[in-house]
């Protein structure tokens, strides 16, 4: 089993931070490529380049330095990462942000599988707010990009599409009553294998995750065919790396596919103090191609996300020793920016 010396992670944010201090744990260097100069995980990498995603020449200069590329969010030009693929692996491969990038193209992809999603359908234009009472109350979504409720819009009725500009692909997304929210942890190796993460619970404020926690309180029915969609969904997709499932359980206790983050994900942060393994040295080993090793919950556990100027009410303070407080480094508090995490184990 071969493994990799150096790891290229395209993006600077609070989980390039996390990959990187994974990556160091394993003797593995990082390079950090972002397009923000004031990205924080640039505190945490051997090397640090800042430049526009379309930057042809500071790509290559990126590439020559690394061993491997993988990446902490999925709105990176397809293009961009099909040329780093030409010089270098990258993990994971490009194609599956094809697929996912467009919502529409993430929807249909899961529902053939014979998985189900909420219903939906495709707005392009005035034309297709034909016959959409079934699916009003709704959610309009933009195709493309929107994260944490950017690009989202709640409709109630039918009179509240009227004022939408069509110059973007929308998806209309029907309301359901909603029991719960859970999301899946999976990471699949180059070898095919897969190990798979608890499902975890989580609770949404203002379209941004709020909190999540270890065990969820849900029937083992759904848990077990939580994890099984995401093996699944893995790998039709033939994928390498940490990838996060969420899902909807509605008021009749079915499952329902909200959407795929083919990246190390925000709920998967308790991960690195209640379990044996954390998503992103998992990540790592699995881009890597090192041994895989399965994941085992060590206790309970809540994750309590801290959002804007909320971050200068934990600096400073002293925590017990099941609490575990990680400031992301972030030069500005902005509102609805996720700053920090508190994670609190159950002792």
């Amino acid at each position: 089993m071969s493994s990799h010396k150096v790891l290229g992670i395209i993006g600077g944010g609070q989980l390039g931070s996390m990959l990187c201090q994974a990556a160091k744990k394993l003797g593995v260097e990082t390079v950090i490529y972002c397009d923000d100069i004031n990205s924080p995980a640039q505190n945490y990498s051997k090397n640090f380049i800042c430049a526009k995603y379309n930057d042809e020449t500071k790509i290559k200069e990126f590439t020559k330095q690394v061993d491997v590329v993988t990446f902490e969010f999925e709105n990176i030009p397809v293009p961009t990462l099909k040329k780093i693929q030409e010089m270098k692996p990258v993990y994971p491969d490009p194609n599956v942000n094809f697929i996912i990038q467009n919502r529409s193209k993430e929807k249909n992809f899961i529902n053939e599988l014979g998985i189900n999603t909420v219903d939906y359908k495709n707005i392009k234009s005035n034309k297709d707010l034909e016959n959409i009472e079934k699916l009003v109350p709704g959610i309009l979504k933009t195709t493309t990009l929107g994260y944490d409720g950017k690009g989202q819009y709640i409709i109630s009725n039918a009179k509240d599409l009227e004022n939408i500009d069509f110059k973007n692909e929308y998806i209309l997304e029907k309301k359901i009553n909603l029991q719960k929210e859970i999301s899946v942890i999976i990471t699949r190796y180059q070898n095919g294998n897969s190990v798979v993460y608890e499902p975890i619970e989580n609770i949404h404020k203002d379209q941004i995750l709020d909190n999540s926690k270890i065990p969820s309180n849900i029937d083992q029915k759904i848990a077990n065919q939580s994890k099984n969609n995401a093996i699944k969904l893995a790998n039709e997709l033939n994928y390498v790396g940490t990838m996060c499932v969420e899902y909807f359980i509605d008021e009749n206790n079915d499952l329902l596919i909200n959407e795929i983050a083919p990246r190390v994900h925000n709920s998967g942060h308790l991960t690195i103090n209640a379990y044996n393994i954390s998503q992103f040295e998992s990540h790592v080993r699995s881009v890597c191609n090192l041994e895989a090793i399965e994941p085992i919950m060590k206790s309970a556990a809540i994750m309590q996300n801290i959002i804007g100027e909320d971050i200068f009410k934990y600096k400073n303070k002293e925590y017990k020793s099941n609490e575990f407080f990680f400031d992301y480094l972030k030069k500005v508090a902005k509102p609805k920016r996720k700053m920090g995490h508190l994670t609190t184990l159950k002792i």
